[in-house]
């Protein structure tokens, strides 16, 4: 079986990687990643030189280029993680935040249609339900982004089920709550309040940092995208969730106190525009194929943090920006 998975250097999928190959002894993978600043091929170093692993550099908005690697991989299964992410950045630069979110994805379908594939499952996020104060979303849920980069991820969703229900392409599609743990770009809460404060900096907190989110260990997500692979119906949505649902302070704190600092660490800031206030999932769907998640929170966050502690040179590189300007140099 061969798959391609695209956005594979980022932060869940160069983990989805190591997993399918780890659990998988026949399965080989294509990685396809342009490299942004997300991108890292450090988070893939230890399989670099595995004969079922390959990299390529590209776009998933370059057509002519996404064709050529149907037409020669010929590959089985497609896994669509590439995206441009952080709800942030995409409040500043919507723009790029279409082309790859809407268009790229677009591209895939259309040569996923074109070179036929047995499954196209693409990634998306909680974040294109809107904000929710009680209760929990359902797949059946009508979709209310409220950032450009939840809204660009609402459109990639609307067109791959367009294409099931136009061309019957085989495609599902996965809705994950926040996700934390290792290789996680150091830009999102959780690995930026690490590092800061294993930097001695403070942490900055939206608001008042009431904002609740349902943060889901990284590989119990692996585990749910690979059960929606193989056992999922194609037409279907499923959401993935860990139901850790915290505030945003109270994530702060939790590690705060593992790195035995106080509160005179958080540093409160100006809330962010549109800011959504609460993500829940209901995820008895997914459920129902046999998943649930394994990882404690307790025990994962402070694997989490061990792992920064122990990684430094990682993400130093990414904070000095290091690391950016070798890739560029050694994939132009």
């Amino acid at each position: 079986m061969k798959l391609l998975i695209t956005g594979g250097a980022g932060f869940i999928g160069s983990n989805f990687i190591h997993y399918i190959l780890k659990k998988y002894k026949n399965y080989q993978v294509i990685n396809l990643d342009v490299l942004t600043y997300a991108g890292n091929l450090e988070n893939l170093r230890d399989i670099e030189k595995n004969l079922r692993y390959k990299f390529i550099k590209g776009d998933i908005c370059d057509e002519r280029l996404v064709n050529k690697i149907f037409q020669n991989e010929k590959p089985d299964f497609i896994v669509n993680f590439a995206a441009t992410t952080h709800v942030d950045r995409s409040i500043l630069e919507p723009k790029e935040f279409t082309r790859t979110n809407i268009l790229g994805t677009q591209v895939l379908l259309e040569a996923a249609r074109k070179y036929g594939i047995k499954k196209f499952e693409h990634i998306s996020t909680d974040e294109t339900y809107g904000t929710i104060e009680k209760g929990k979303f359902k797949e059946t849920d009508a979709l209310l982004p409220n950032s450009p980069y939840a809204a660009s991820k609402a459109g990639a969703d609307l067109l791959a089920r367009a294409y099931y229900k136009t061309f019957e392409l085989p495609v599902l599609i996965i809705r994950s709550s926040n996700n934390f743990g290792p290789y996680q770009f150091p830009e999102k809460a959780i690995p930026l309040f690490i590092t800061n404060l294993l930097e001695n900096k403070k942490v900055p907190l939206y608001g008042t940092g009431g904002n609740i989110r349902d943060w889901l260990y990284v590989l119990d997500n692996c585990s749910g995208i690979d059960i929606v692979l193989h056992k999922g119906k194609p037409g279907e949505i499923y959401n993935v969730g860990g139901g850790n649902e915290k505030a945003n302070i109270e994530i702060a704190k939790i590690i705060l106190k593992e790195l035995k600092k106080d509160d005179s660490f958080i540093e409160y800031v100006k809330d962010r525009l549109g800011h959504d206030f609460r993500y829940s999932l209901d995820t008895r769907k997914i459920r129902k194929l046999g998943w649930k998640p394994k990882y404690k929170f307790e025990k994962a966050i402070k694997e989490t943090i061990k792992w920064y502690k122990e990684n430094t040179a990682w993400w130093k590189k990414i904070k000095s920006g290091e690391y950016l300007e070798y890739y560029k140099k050694q994939y132009k």
